[in-house]
């Protein structure tokens, strides 16, 4: 009979790497960029912003991503679900300590479901003390709305008065790179705690 060595080892060793990782959820309707700002990522993590390279291709997301950066003290799990995903979203919040909702601001037609997804998600109980990142992405295409334009149509203000959960709003373009030290950043901060 093959019995396993240090199997309580490995055990014990596999919980202390689980404590000091976080997940984090990427959320968003399908083709806002979730996937290009998971590579970008990974690309900024290994080579920093200045060999950012042009983008890498992407499909989109049918079912998960899952990507592991390594922040400061901890790693987190960035788990991205695709936009088609959108009703079994809620299975996957229970586990989660954070939330990245990507918003396309250059599909206006979009701009309204993606009030309502980002409502559903903050209204779920799971997530009541998830720190929240909201994306305003693709800020490099033309014929955008202004973020004031964009705040204005989610009534944001409004939504963050009423949330129970910390959130920041930050305009990105995962293509171009450009906002991707911020949200590097903001991961940063709320691993530390």
């Amino acid at each position: 009979m093959f019995t396993r060595p240090s199997t309580q080892r490995d055990a014990y060793a596999r919980i202390s790497e689980m404590s000091n990782r976080e997940v984090c959820l990427l959320l968003g309707a399908t083709g806002v960029g979730k996937t290009l700002l998971l590579k970008r990522l990974q690309m900024f993590h290994l080579h920093g912003l200045d060999e950012m390279g042009s983008p890498p291709s992407t499909l989109p997301t049918v079912g998960t991503n899952l990507t592991d950066l390594t922040l400061k003290k901890k790693k987190v799990t960035v788990r991205e679900l695709g936009g088609c995903m959108g009703p079994i979203w809620p299975s996957y919040f229970k586990d989660c300590s954070s939330v990245i909702f990507m918003v396309d601001s250059a599909n206006i037609a979009q701009i309204s479901s993606s009030c309502i997804q980002l409502l559903s998600v903050l209204a779920a109980e799971p997530l009541s003390n998830a720190s929240v990142l909201i994306l305003f992405n693709k800020r490099d295409m033309p014929c955008i709305m202004s973020l004031v334009e964009i705040k204005s149509l989610f009534r944001m203000d409004d939504i963050i008065a009423s949330a129970t959960q910390p959130i920041t709003i930050l305009e990105v373009s995962a293509r171009s790179g450009e906002g991707l030290q911020e949200v590097w950043n903001w991961l940063e901060s709320i691993t530390v705690k």
